[in-house]
C-alpha cells in the first residue's frame, strides 16, 4: 500500500480520537455519521469502508459496518446511510454484514458493555485499484481478502465510546 498523506477521512459529527455523539451509537437513533474525504490516488477504481471496535470483548475485533463499491468520484457518505445489502439511489454501494448476531447489515454503531471503558472505533477508507467482484452482504473477512493486493492508500478516523457502568 503506497502512503498517501492527502487522502484523508473525516467527519463532520466528530473528530479524529473524540466521543461520537450518541445520536450514531445504539443508545441513540444509531444513524451512520456523515463521513467525507479528500480525493483518493490517481487510478482509484473503488472505495470501501470498514468500521470496527478492537476493543471489544470478543476473539476479534467488533465489526460495526462493511461498505464497498462505492464510487471514486464520491467525497462521502451520508448520515444514516439505508441499512441495506444494496443502496441504490444518489449512492450506490454494497454493504456486508456487522457482528450483531441477528443477521444486520450496514451500520450499527457503538454500545460497548456498560463499564467496560472507552472503546475505540476504527472508521477505515481504502482506494482500490479494482472494483471488487463481491455480491452483496459480503462480510469483513471476504472484502479483507478481494482487497488484498488491490489497495492503493488507506485513510482512518477513530472515535471513541463509553457507556458508564
Amino acid at each position: 500500500m503506497l502512503p498517501n498523506f492527502d487522502f484523508i477521512l473525516r467527519s463532520p459529527a466528530f473528530t479524529q480520537g473524540t466521543r461520537i455523539p450518541t445520536r450514531h451509537t445504539g443508545d441513540g437513533a444509531d444513524l451512520s455519521p456523515a463521513l467525507t474525504w479528500t480525493t483518493p490516488p490517481a487510478g482509484t477504481v473503488s472505495l470501501a469502508l470498514i468500521c470496527d471496535d478492537p476493543d471489544a470483548p470478543t476473539p476479534g475485533a467488533w465489526v460495526h459496518w462493511v461498505i464497498y463499491d462505492l464510487a471514486p468520484t464520491l467525497r462521502g457518505l451520508p448520515e444514516g446511510v439505508p441499512q441495506q445489502i444494496q443502496v441504490a439511489g444518489a449512492l450506490t454501494a454494497r454493504q456486508g454484514p456487522n457482528t450483531w448476531p441477528d443477521g444486520r447489515v450496514g451500520y450499527n454503531g457503538p454500545m460497548p458493555p456498560p463499564g467496560h471503558g472507552v472503546h475505540h472505533y476504527h472508521f477505515q477508507l481504502y482506494a482500490l485499484d479494482r472494483r471488487l467482484d463481491l455480491p452483496p452482504g459480503a462480510d469483513k473477512a471476504a472484502l479483507k481478502r478481494a482487497m488484498s493486493g488491490h489497495i492503493l492508500a488507506r485513510t482512518t478516523l477513530t472515535g471513541t465510546y463509553e457507556r458508564k457502568a
